[in-house]
């Protein structure tokens, strides 16, 4: 046991695999899923989205909270073709053709992650009040939040902002009255290479089930995996949760899974 039972953090997603990947870290927490508002504008760039949408989903949770301490977490997938983005498939003949078009080619996998501390005034309105999902975008698409793995400008970010090698980056977003983090957001980005699949395996893996809830209608920690000839980046990220990113978040607000 650590000292951070008294720092628990609040899983905003109902994903299994995101549960699995956070109890990896053997940090207390509890999950409370609920809806959030998915849309976007047509000119937002895949970073954005992920890192908006994971924010609007611990944002939503907020109200729950009531007068709890801890961190509500956030997080959310999309997988790009070529400019297009795959959701997770209406049914089995758009995961059919998701499929067919990833196969003997690559894409890339964004994953978004959000932290909101709670207490400190925050669960009263504060947060509520002084930062949104839209707010957040206008710094994410600030030139200090440009391509990952190209040097960023600290040019009007001051020190908020936190590259993670070549993979994405993450940053504070707003502060708590006594000039601690409140908000974080940040995101992954990976690519991921399908060798070519005939049609009867694409079919033979739709029966499976396993695509029909995920995005780009595939698992890579399943039989998905089958499919993959190369990952370049996190594989969790891939999975729906990058831990490494995430790991970096939490100890801005003072919680490592390292501390005995």
């Amino acid at each position: 046991m650590n000292d951070n039972s008294i720092t628990p953090i609040i899983l905003a997603s109902g994903s299994p695999r995101r549960r699995e990947l956070l109890s990896l870290l053997g940090l207390p927490f509890d999950v409370i899923p609920r809806e959030a508002d998915e849309s976007f504008p047509a000119e937002w760039e895949p970073e954005q989205i992920v890192s908006a949408l994971a924010l609007r989903k611990a944002e939503a949770v907020l109200p729950l909270a009531g007068e709890r301490s801890g961190v509500i977490l956030g997080s959310d997938t999309i997988v790009v073709l070529e400019g297009r983005i795959l959701g997770k498939p209406a049914d089995e003949e758009e995961s059919r053709e998701m499929l067919t078009a990833l196969q003997g080619r690559s894409h890339k996998v964004y994953t978004g992650v959000a932290c909101i501390k709670l207490g400190d005034g925050v669960n009263g309105g504060m947060l509520r009040e002084g930062i949104s999902a839209e707010a957040a975008l206008v710094k994410m698409a600030a030139p200090a939040f440009s391509s990952p793995g190209k040097p960023g400008s600290n040019e009007n970010t001051g020190s908020d902002s936190v590259w993670l090698g070549g993979i994405g980056r993450y940053r504070v977003l707003s502060q708590s009255p006594n000039g601690e983090p409140a908000a974080i957001a940040g995101y992954t980005e990976s690519r991921v290479t399908f060798r070519p699949m005939s049609a009867q395996e694409i079919d033979g893996y739709i029966k499976t089930g396993e695509p029909m809830d995920k995005a780009g209608s595939y698992g890579v920690q399943g039989i998905g995996s089958l499919f993959i000839e190369k990952i370049e980046g996190d594989f969790y990220s891939i999975m729906g949760l990058p831990l490494n990113l995430l790991y970096r978040m939490l100890l801005e607000f003072g919680i490592n899974p390292l501390k005995a």
